[in-house]
């Protein structure tokens, strides 16, 4: 689908052990639904999956920091929800997203990471299995995929394509997740 003026501004932070099937699908997705997706490195635009794919994000995070976003996409991943839950500047990022009350999502392990920055406290989420004892707040529901107000958040890899489109529906409505699913079709 080709942008349009109701076009969506989403970062998406990639830290070193991002998990690449989680933070491809959705850029891909949303690209196609028509969002301004921005990819932004922790600290620099080479990164490296847990699986050692390598991506050059579209920028750094320092210059991302002012910006206004419609949504901020965390995939999960390991070491990848470590390195970004350990940064106090997407933590506090996050924090005036909630508060300015936009989508924020994180797919895996990284509901991780919304949790260190106070976003899953009186909300419903899911996440990998393997973190439900590491998210202090909230009720993890153990859904593939799960939205609760502008909280969106996903299990795992194999939930990635259904969190994307969640996402897109959120953002865009149903008619664009259906438009773009003609195109890969999807399990929805």
């Amino acid at each position: 689908m080709e942008k349009n003026c109701m076009s969506k501004r989403i970062l998406i932070p990639l830290a070193d052990g991002f998990e690449e099937i989680e933070a491809v699908t959705v850029v891909d997705i949303l690209r196609r639904a028509g969002a301004d997706v921005v990819t932004a490195g922790l600290q620099k635009r080479n990164v490296t999956g847990s699986h050692n794919l390598h991506l050059v994000a579209d920028t750094v995070l320092e210059e991302c920091l002012t910006e206004t976003w419609d949504a901020i996409i965390l995939p999960g991943g390991v070491p990848g929800t470590p390195n970004l839950a350990e940064d106090s500047r997407l933590i506090d990022l996050l924090q005036k997203q909630g508060a300015a009350n936009q989508v924020t999502a994180a797919l895996c392990a990284a509901p991780y990471v919304l949790d260190r920055a106070g976003l899953t406290r009186q909300k419903r989420f899911t996440s990998h299995p393997n973190w439900v004892e590491k998210i202090q707040a909230g009720d993890n529901t153990q859904h593939r995929v799960m939205i609760d107000g502008n909280l969106i958040t996903g299990q795992a890899a194999g939930s990635a394509m259904e969190f994307a489109f969640l996402i897109v529906e959120s953002l865009f409505g149903p008619e664009t997740a259906d438009a773009v699913n003609q195109g890969v079709l999807a399990r929805r």
